[in-house]
Formats: structure tokens, C-alpha cells, sequence
């Protein structure tokens, strides 16, 4: 895709939080010649520059050039959200026989962990050793407080970005809390894989033959089929073919606002499963997503309503960006049918997500390469 390059690390300052506490820009560069920027505020990812099929790099998620912004009207771009990624109803679940009661900060029911869910707190960064292979990495580290959006127990996070050498950009997670809690950890990015303009022909597929339907409110009331829906993304179609269309769960969610229900199953070994694979036809890039968790949170940027500046001096408009977010279901905690979000004390949580880009020729099938097993 690429000429290899030198890997390195690089950080410089990058302005002040409104209460005075300095903000760094850290920028990893892989030999493949991915490069990422990533900022102690929220743990945000404002850059991921990758080559098209000419070589021409360009940032494929969507990033805010003022620090203000990111701190005071941030959509959740680029964050790290925590400590239940999604949302849970009511604002409250069971655990363990007692009720927990949240801080709700979306009407009566909490999103992203609340007013001050992962994506609005200080990370310490760490550069790490620079790898053999041509990989670099930075460790992020943050201490959530008991009782912290509600949630129970004092939880040490750690999540590492490492961009590999095999153009890809690695996210690993790993939480532990004194006393027994819920979490669900995730990343919010807006992809563009053209780097401008809108996402309406880029194509997804998403190995999933069930999907979360929503209520009013956009919480989960079950799993349903998504054959003869707009909710079908199994064999690859335009982000904008179907978003029209008068369904009941696209005018819920204004858009696809919706969890699905991954079908291939996890690997032996490192417990990865492919988890969607987005393709532009325009610039030929392609990303393949793979993780140990059994949910994507497909959102295509429904509101997203031009009141934002982005890094590349344009206004941000609807359907700029869509997030593929890797996830347990929303709402796990009220729904016992759903893989458990339930983390004992002591007990250590890991989970892995992997975006791996690619190129492919003009006219070429985007979808070719993938096998029977990958199509659900």
C-alpha cells in the first residue's frame, strides 16, 4: 500500500481543559506508514491517516481541530466510551439481587457511562517501547471512582493503540474493580474511508443475521431477524441504499442507530471473530474489523447536524462518518438473554478489537476476497 517507513513515536503539547490541566497529542507512526493521533482528553483518536489505492494518505475518522470543542460538544468522536458503552434503560439494572441506580444523562436513561462517561476523563498516556517489527504503541491508563455514573467499585482501566505492521490498528482493553460491577468498554470513531465528504456509497458488510430493534427511547426490546429489512448487511450493500426507507426501526433510530448480533464464531486461540468489513469504492480503501466481542453498534451519523467544524475546515454534516462500534449488546444488564456485561471483583476483563485496512482496483469486487463463513 505503501513505502515502509522508520517506526516512531512523537508528542508535543496540544492547549489546556477549561481547568487548566495541559493536554498532549501523541502521534504513532508504523512502518507500513499508518500513522495516529491520539490525545490524553477522553483518550481521543483525531487522526488515522492510511494510503488509498494511489498512496495518498488521508484520515479516515472524522476529528475536531479545537480542544474546546472535544470538551464541550463532542458527539463521543473518537472517545474511548465507558464504563457500559450504549445505553442502559432506566438508567438502572439489577445486580446480584440489589438494584443500581445510574446517572441518567439521555432523558431518563444513561449513555456512554454518563455526563462523565470515559470519553470526558483524563488519560495518562505512556509511550512503549518501540517494537522489532515496525509496530508502535502507547498504554492509556485511567482509575474510575466508586460510584462514578452510579456505577459500583473502583476500576484501574488500561487500553493500549497499537499500529501494527500489517496496516492495522489495534485496540486492546483490560479493567478490573474492587467490588462487582458491569462493563462494557468500546471505541467511538466516525469512519470516513474517503476522508471527506459523505459515507452514503461506502459499502458495509456485517455478518449478522439478527439485530437489536429499539423503542422510542432506543433501548433494546429483544433480537429479530434481518432478512427482508434494511437491517440486512450480509451481502455488502450501499450505506445509503436502504436508510430511507420507511421502516419503523429506521425512523426510530433517524438512521441505523442499532446493535447486531454477530453470527461467525470466535477463533481458537486469540478468540477473534470478523465482526464487518466497510469498503469505498471512491479511494478503494477497505477495513476489516475483527474482535472478541459479540456485538456491533452500527451508527451512521444521524445527528451529526453541521454546528461542528471538522480538522479538514468543513462543517459536519449528517452521514459524514458512521461508527462500527465492537461491543456486548446495549441495555446487557436488563437483559438476561444477552451476554452477560457482569464483572465479579477481582476479576480481570480483556476484550480485543482490530481494524485492518487494505486496497482494492477500481471496479473490483470489495467483498470478493471474503469467504461463505464471513458472509453469515
Amino acid at each position: 500500500m505503501s513505502q515502509a517507513l522508520p517506526a516512531g513515536i512523537e508528542q508535543r503539547a496540544w492547549g489546556e481543559l477549561s481547568d487548566g490541566r495541559a493536554v498532549r497529542e501523541f502521534t504513532l507512526r508504523a512502518a507500513s506508514g499508518l500513522v495516529l493521533r491520539a490525545i490524553n482528553y477522553g483518550g481521543i483518536v483525531s487522526a488515522l491517516e492510511v494510503p488509498d489505492r494511489e498512496g495518498q494518505l488521508a484520515s479516515v475518522v472524522l476529528g475536531l481541530p479545537k480542544l474546546r470543542d472535544y470538551e464541550a460538544r463532542n458527539p463521543h468522536m473518537g472517545t474511548i466510551v465507558g464504563r457500559h458503552a450504549n445505553r442502559i434503560g432506566g438508567a438502572r439494572f439489577a445486580l446480584d439481587g440489589r438494584e443500581v441506580k445510574l446517572e441518567p444523562n439521555e432523558g431518563a436513561n444513561i449513555l456512554h457511562g454518563g455526563a462523565r462517561g470515559f470519553g470526558k476523563v483524563w488519560w495518562d498516556i505512556e509511550p512503549l517501547p518501540l517494537a522489532g517489527d515496525g509496530s508502535a504503541a502507547i498504554a492509556l491508563r485511567y482509575t474510575s471512582a466508586d460510584g462514578e455514573g452510579g456505577f459500583p467499585g473502583t476500576m484501574d482501566v488500561q487500553v493500549r493503540y497499537t499500529l501494527g505492521p500489517g496496516f492495522e490498528w489495534r485496540i486492546d482493553y483490560e479493567a478490573r474493580s474492587d467490588k462487582t460491577t458491569v462493563v462494557n468498554l468500546s471505541h467511538h470513531d466516525y469512519f470516513n474511508l474517503r476522508g471527506h465528504g459523505d459515507v452514503m456509497d461506502h459499502r458495509l458488510l456485517i455478518p449478522a443475521s439478527r439485530y437489536c430493534p429499539i423503542d422510542a427511547e432506543r433501548i433494546p426490546t429483544g433480537l429479530a431477524p434481518v432478512e427482508g429489512t434494511p437491517f440486512d448487511f450480509r451481502e455488502g450493500p450501499r450505506i445509503g441504499e436502504r436508510i430511507r426507507e420507511p421502516h419503523e426501526q429506521i425512523q426510530r433510530g433517524k438512521g441505523y442507530d442499532h446493535n447486531f448480533a454477530i453470527d461467525s464464531a470466535q477463533a481458537p486461540g486469540d478468540g477473534m471473530r470478523f465482526i464487518a468489513r466497510l469498503a469505498d469504492p471512491s479511494s478503494g480503501r477497505a477495513m476489516d474489523i475483527q474482535s472478541t466481542e459479540p456485538g456491533l453498534q452500527f451508527y451512521s451519523g444521524n445527528y451529526l447536524d453541521g454546528s461542528l467544524e471538522g480538522s479538514g475546515g468543513s462543517l459536519i454534516r449528517q452521514g459524514d462518518g458512521l461508527c462500527l462500534e465492537t461491543q456486548h449488546f446495549p441495555d446487557a444488564p436488563n437483559h438476561p438473554e444477552f451476554a452477560s456485561t457482569r464483572l465479579a471483583a477481582g476479576e480481570l476483563f480483556k476484550s480485543s478489537t482490530v481494524m485492518r485496512f487494505s486496497t482494492f482496483g477500481a471496479g473490483d469486487d470489495p467483498f470478493a476476497s471474503l469467504s461463505e463463513d464471513h458472509r453469515a
